[in-house]
């Protein structure tokens, strides 16, 4: 994107407020992983945000979910998880993945799955214990038979925003919406 995406301007604030102001009407607390530059982009998370810093994020997104995960109170029994350049899922979504018993559910919408995912404990722990060089993948499909899929009528479950004309289509996208 050439900036960080997750202070993209988005809804009147940033990729990252919009993201946590939408989970932090629903959980506690809300953790943000910093990589790249984390000294000073974490000075500038909203104060919703609990930051945390991924000093192996070279070494992919595991270890971005593996510090956010280490940084879980004990008395959480399950998480929910997004990336930030996921800055519209919607709030009824959010409802919907956390009606969800399952060990892992994962909203789907028009039969694509997308975020933010909910994870039992159980199975963040096994998140925690990893190899560096294991991908998130790796644990969501051991435990494929135990996935809920909700069904939700939000698009932005399945957004990416990882070039300006996505970033692009994403605003024209929104403007349509209102």
């Amino acid at each position: 994107m050439g900036r960080p995406k997750a202070y993209l301007p988005f809804r009147g604030g940033t990729f990252l407020s919009n993201i946590a102001d939408t989970f932090a009407r629903r959980c506690s607390p809300v953790i943000a992983v910093f990589g790249f530059d984390a000294a000073r982009l974490t000075g500038l998370a909203p104060a919703s945000v609990t930051p945390v810093t991924n000093p192996n994020y070279q070494l992919g997104m595991l270890t971005s979910l593996q510090a956010g995960l280490r940084a879980v109170p004990a008395s959480c029994d399950r998480v929910l998880f997004t990336l930030v350049d996921h800055p519209a899922i919607t709030p009824a979504t959010l409802d919907r993945v956390l009606e969800s018993d399952a060990a892992i559910a994962i909203p789907r919408h028009r039969g694509k799955r997308g975020h933010p995912v909910l994870v039992r404990r159980r199975i963040f722990e096994e998140f925690l214990a990893e190899p560096l060089s294991a991908k998130v993948r790796d644990v969501i499909d051991r435990h494929g038979t135990e996935i809920e899929y909700v069904e939700v009528d939000d698009p932005g479950i399945s957004d990416d925003i990882d070039d300006p004309g996505l970033y692009e289509d994403l605003l024209a996208r929104e403007a349509l919406s209102i």
